[in-house]
C-alpha cells in the first residue's frame, strides 16, 4: 500500500504505538451515503417517536446544539426542519464488518469499542508502513477510498490520550459552516501533559455527572486543575479506588493495553413502546418476537446459553428484571419464548411495561455445549417455577409429563430439527421469509431485528 508523506508532527512519536480510529458521525454518514440527497442538510438518526431519542446527527444538525442521547422531541424543537431518519442497526453493523477487515490490514492488534470506532496497536506494523502518524493516514485514505466514509485518528502513547486526540482531530459545526479537523491528531509524549491539562474534568474516563459536580464545587474545572489536588485528598473526596485512578488519568498514565476481541458475554433484544402497554396477550407476542430475534443471532454466532433474562420497565422507569437458569445450553426460540413467557407471567404488567427485553447469558460456542435443551431436561429444570403452562405445547398442557416422556423428547427434538430449517431458509431467502404464527399480522412477518427500537419507537405498538 502506498504511504503518503508524514505529516508534520512532534518529534518522539516513535513511541505513539497507539491509535484511536474513530468514524465521523457514523450512523447518519452512512444513511447519506444511500441516499446522497440528504447531503448537506441537517439529518438525525433516532427514534422519531415522543419517547425517541437521537443515536446520530449530521455536523449540520449539530451546529444547533443537537447532539447524541438528547431526545427527539428536543431536537425537534432546536431544528423543526431536520431530517429524521429511522435507525438501520444492521446496516451499521455490516459497514463496521467491512471497517474492521481495511484495519486488520494495518495490525492484527484490533480492540473494537463500538461498531464505529478501536483502539489500534500498530507497533508490529512500523517496518512495513511506516511511523504511527503516517499508518494514521494511510487507515484514513483507506477507509475513505473502500467505504466512501471519513474517519479521525488520535495517535499517542497511551489509551486514553489516544481516544482525546482523535476527539480533537474531528470537524467543527458551526452556523456559518463547519470548520474541517485536522483528520489525524498526534499527541508526542514531550506533550502529553500540555494537551491534556487544559481539558475540562468530564474528559477523563469516569467522571461521569456526579462527579464532575462535586468536582466543579471545589473549583475543580480542568484536568490540569485535578492534577493538582494531593492524592490523598483526592482519594478522600471521591473514594480510594476511584480517587486514584483519577489521580492518575489526570497524570497522562494509563497503563492498559490494547485488547483484541473479547467474549459475548450476553445476547439480547429489548424496545421502548410508543404507549405503555398492559395487555399480556401483546406483551407476549413482543416476547416471541424477541426470542426468535435472540435465537437468530445466537445460531449465527455458534452460540448456546443457559440464562435466559425478562426485563421490564414501567412508566416510572422503575425497572425488575427476572432470571431463568436450566440445566442445559440452549439457542432454541421456542425454548427461550417459553421460558421468558413463564417470567412475564410472573411480573405485574397491569401497571404498564414502558420498555421490554429478553436476553441470554452463560454463553458459549455450540460445539462445546450439549446441542440442545430437550424437553425433558427443560421441564424439570424449570419445573416449580410457573413455566409449566408455557413450556408444553399446547395440546399437551394438561398432560402429566412423567406419562409419556419418551414421546415428548421426540417431539421436542423434531422441534430442534425445524429450528434449524427455519435457518438455513432465512440464511438464503432473508429473515422475513419464514416465520412462527404467533408473528405474523396484518403486515406480514414481523421479525426482530438486531437493533429495532434501539433508540425509542418511532410508531404506535401492536
Amino acid at each position: 500500500m502506498s504511504t503518503p508523506d508524514a505529516p508534520q508532527v512532534p518529534g518522539g512519536t516513535e513511541a505513539c504505538e497507539i491509535l484511536h480510529v474513530d468514524m465521523d458521525a457514523f450512523f447518519v454518514s452512512v444513511e447519506v451515503l444511500d441516499a446522497p440527497s440528504l447531503a448537506g442538510k441537517p439529518v438525525i438518526v433516532g427514534g422519531t417517536g415522543a419517547r425517541g431519542v437521537v443515536a446520530s446527527c449530521t455536523y449540520e444538525a449539530r451546529a444547533y446544539g443537537i447532539h447524541s442521547a438528547m431526545s427527539s422531541y428536543e431536537a425537534r424543537r432546536r431544528c423543526p426542519h431536520a431530517v429524521f431518519v429511522e435507525g438501520r442497526y444492521d446496516r451499521y453493523a455490516e459497514t463496521s464488518e467491512r471497517l474492521h477487515c481495511v484495519l486488520l490490514r494495518f495490525t492484527p492488534l484490533i480492540e473494537p469499542v463500538a461498531l464505529d470506532e478501536a483502539f489500534l496497536d500498530v507497533s508490529g506494523a512500523r517496518r512495513l508502513i511506516g511511523s504511527p502518524p503516517v499508518i494514521a493516514e494511510c487507515i484514513r485514505g483507506a477507509v475513505l477510498e473502500e467505504l466512501g466514509l471519513s474517519c479521525c485518528v488520535g495517535v499517542a502513547r497511551t489509551k486514553l490520550l489516544a481516544k482525546l486526540a482523535s476527539r480533537a482531530a474531528k470537524p467543527v459545526p458551526s452556523p456559518r459552516g463547519n470548520r474541517p479537523g485536522p483528520g489525524v491528531v498526534v499527541v508526542a509524549p514531550s506533550d502529553e501533559l500540555s494537551f491534556l491539562h487544559p481539558l475540562p474534568i468530564k474528559a477523563l474516563w469516569g467522571v461521569g455527572p456526579a462527579t464532575a459536580r462535586r468536582l466543579e464545587g471545589l473549583g475543580v474545572m480542568t484536568v490540569g486543575d485535578l492534577a493538582a489536588i494531593p492524592d490523598e485528598a483526592l482519594r478522600m473526596l471521591l473514594g480510594s479506588a476511584n480517587g486514584r485512578r483519577l489521580a492518575t488519568l489526570a497524570n497522562g498514565e494509563d497503563d492498559r493495553p490494547v485488547e483484541g476481541l473479547r467474549e459475548t458475554k450476553s445476547v439480547g433484544h429489548e424496545e421502548t413502546f410508543a404507549v405503555d402497554l398492559r395487555d399480556p396477550e401483546s406483551l407476549h407476542r413482543h416476547v416471541v418476537r424477541m426470542a426468535d430475534g435472540v435465537a437468530s443471532r445466537l445460531r449465527e454466532a455458534d452460540l448456546r446459553g443457559r440464562t435466559i433474562t425478562l426485563k421490564v420497565r414501567h412508566p416510572d422507569r422503575s425497572t425488575i428484571s427476572r432470571s431463568q437458569t436450566l440445566q442445559s445450553a440452549t439457542d432454541s426460540a421456542r425454548a427461550i419464548a417459553a421460558v421468558a413467557g413463564a417470567l412475564l407471567c410472573s411480573v405485574e404488567v397491569s401497571r404498564g411495561v414502558r420498555l421490554l427485553g429478553v436476553s441470554l447469558s452463560a454463553l458459549a460456542r455450540g460445539s462445546a455445549m450439549s446441542r440442545q435443551l430437550s424437553f425433558e431436561t427443560s421441564f424439570e429444570t424449570v419445573s416449580g417455577t410457573g413455566l409449566r403452562h408455557w413450556f408444553v405445547p399446547g395440546e399437551l398442557s394438561g398432560a402429566d409429563p412423567g406419562g409419556d416422556r419418551d414421546a415428548l423428547v421426540e417431539r421436542e427434538a423434531a422441534w430442534e430439527e425445524v429450528e434449524a430449517a427455519v435457518t438455513q431458509i432465512r440464511v438464503r431467502y432473508g429473515r422475513s421469509a419464514v416465520s412462527s404464527a404467533a408473528l405474523v399480522g396484518p403486515d406480514g412477518i414481523s421479525v426482530k431485528r438486531w437493533g429495532d427500537a434501539r433508540w425509542g419507537p418511532s410508531g404506535s405498538a401492536r
